[in-house]
């Protein structure tokens, strides 16, 4: 299996791999880059030069979106897109951004602003990431796309082939890739600090928002600022429903408790594992598993995720590049070979009405394998990562993999790694975020999502897309990796999966998951 950092993979049966670089080649495509002179490119690439502003296009602008604009605020917001005018959010946001023209309907905006838009960053529901992300880069321009960067295994492998066919700087909006933390597990779980890794888990506290529902009853007037129709987008369009529950300002469907429902989120795996699988994803340098087989607690229909999920992905041997600390003339890196291993996911818990997200968050790994982690915190966090190697194991503590501690095979107890006398040994070789540095240790989600898109930022300016840690090369390989949870969830059995071709071999039903069936007028451009 090859490094998710050097291959990629086709939207045909084969695997492509892209040759590398050759010097005239990179000449050229340098001279273009400095020259600008590369016809279709974003206005900024053709006329601009690395001092100048971007002029970026939000799409999407409540919730996430607030902070992924206000993220990009050092440049030039000319354009606030959303399908609600009525929301607090636009108040804030159209008051803050005056000089944005403001639309509900992305498609008008790209058509009437595309040549004066250079970015685009996307945070709107999950299953129109990949209809809105394409279109964009249809038009050459870069984005920045929350995460899952799709919500079908399918869009994930079109944005990602799409991305590198045009050489676009793209960015997945899992902002723990930004940290120091995640990137210094990353490089020494890589270079041997635990040994092989053949068992991994992954807990987390969600869902924080209703599932295992069944759809309402009846239908309510659609909100005069709503576009209700641009907010179904490609998903089978359904009656406008308000709030059923009088606690809960988020409604049925809008503006938070879409994520549980199957034709518009991914459920608690597709909406956290961006996050808290970041880090073995990268350090075992996870490709295609060969087996998906998801458990899921109470009740599954075919409306909503359940209040909780045990999902098992088990992948096979594996071989991988990674860089070396001093890269010689005729080599830069060194291969690695990873054991076969299982990664065990859980979420929620026992059904529990009086609950948040109705569950008791009692679904978590087995009491013998977080013996030490209660020793060490006094109790079991709510969301966690433990990777068990033969040589020790690696815990991780938060949603975004920006801390770790180590326990070495022999030791007592788990330290932190900025204190384990372990990783003095081991080199940094993986590059750091320079934007971190600006908001101190940059641990909390806010601090870690602006250095997360001043990165994207940087790499527009600069040209660069692999200065992206979370590009889609990368971001999409992970997204289709837990997609597969979910499809394992929906047709209620194991899958026996072939990545290259993204067929589940035994499960032909499982066919219609991976590849949605858009609404006439909304597809992948």
């Amino acid at each position: 299996m090859s490094n998710p950092n050097e291959n990629l993979l086709s939207l045909n049966a084969s695997e492509a791999t892209p040759s590398r670089v050759g010097r005239r080649e990179f000449i050229k495509t340098s001279s273009l880059a400095a020259g600008a002179l590369a016809f279709g490119a974003p206005a900024f690439v053709r006329g601009q030069h690395l001092n100048s502003k971007l002029n970026i296009a939000c799409i999407g602008i409540g919730g996430k979106g607030r902070s992924d604009t206000d993220a990009c605020a050092g440049e030039n917001i000319v354009a606030l897109c959303d399908v609600d005018a009525g929301s607090e959010a636009y108040q804030t946001q159209t008051k803050k951004y005056p000089s944005a023209k403001f639309y509900k309907d992305f498609r008008q905006m790209l058509d009437q602003m595309g040549d004066q838009i250079d970015a685009v960053t996307v945070s709107t529901a999950d299953h129109t990431h990949a209809i809105v992300a394409s279109a964009a880069m249809k038009r050459n321009k870069a984005v920045f796309c929350q995460k899952p960067l799709t919500q079908t295994i399918y869009e994930a492998r079109y944005l990602r082939n799409m991305a590198h066919d045009r050489k676009l700087v793209t960015q997945m909006g899992n902002q723990g890739s930004a940290s120091d933390g995640l990137r210094r597990a990353v490089e020494t779980i890589q270079d041997g600090l635990i040994g092989q890794v053949h068992e991994v888990h992954v807990w987390t506290n969600r869902p924080i928002w209703p599932q295992a529902m069944e759809r309402p009853a009846g239908e309510d007037p659609i909100p005069a600022t709503l576009d209700w129709d641009a907010w179904i987008g490609p998903a089978p369009m359904r009656p406008y429903v308000g709030s059923r529950n009088p606690k809960d300002k988020n409604g049925v469907y809008t503006p938070f408790n879409w994520r549980g429902w199957q034709d518009f989120g991914t459920g608690a795996l597709g909406d956290m594992a961006c996050h808290t699988v970041n880090i073995p994803f990268r350090a075992l340098d996870l490709g295609y598993p060969t087996e998906i087989e998801a458990m899921p607690f109470g009740r599954m229909n075919k409306e909503s995720y359940p209040v909780g999920s045990k999902i098992r992905f088990a992948f096979p041997k594996r071989e991988a590049r990674i860089s070396l600390e001093h890269p010689h003339l005729f080599h830069h890196s060194k291969k690695i070979e990873h054991d076969p291993m299982t990664l065990w996911w859980y979420d929620g818990g026992q059904p529990d009405s009086t609950a948040r997200g109705g569950h008791d968050l009692s679904n978590k790994p087995p009491a013998e394998l977080t013996a030490d982690i209660v020793a060490l915190l006094g109790k079991l966090p709510d969301s966690g990562c433990l990777l068990i190697g033969e040589g020790g194991t690696v815990f991780s503590p938060d949603d975004y993999g920006s801390n770790f501690f180590i326990k070495l095979k022999g030791e007592k107890e788990f330290v932190n790694y900025l204190k384990h006398p372990a990783m003095a040994q081991y080199p940094e070789r993986i590059p750091r975020n320079r934007h971190v540095g600006d908001f101190g240790h940059a641990e909390n989600a806010a601090d870690l999502g602006q250095a997360h898109a001043l990165e994207w930022l940087d790499a527009i300016k600069a040209n660069k897309p692999e200065m992206c840690y979370s590009r889609f090369d990368i971001g999409a390989r992970l997204v289709e990796i837990m997609l597969l949870g979910c499809v394992s969830l929906r047709v209620g059995q194991k899958i026996e999966w072939d990545g290259p071709k993204m067929v589940a071999k035994n499960c032909p039903q499982a066919a219609q998951f991976i590849q949605r069936q858009d609404r006439t007028g909304w597809a992948l451009s």
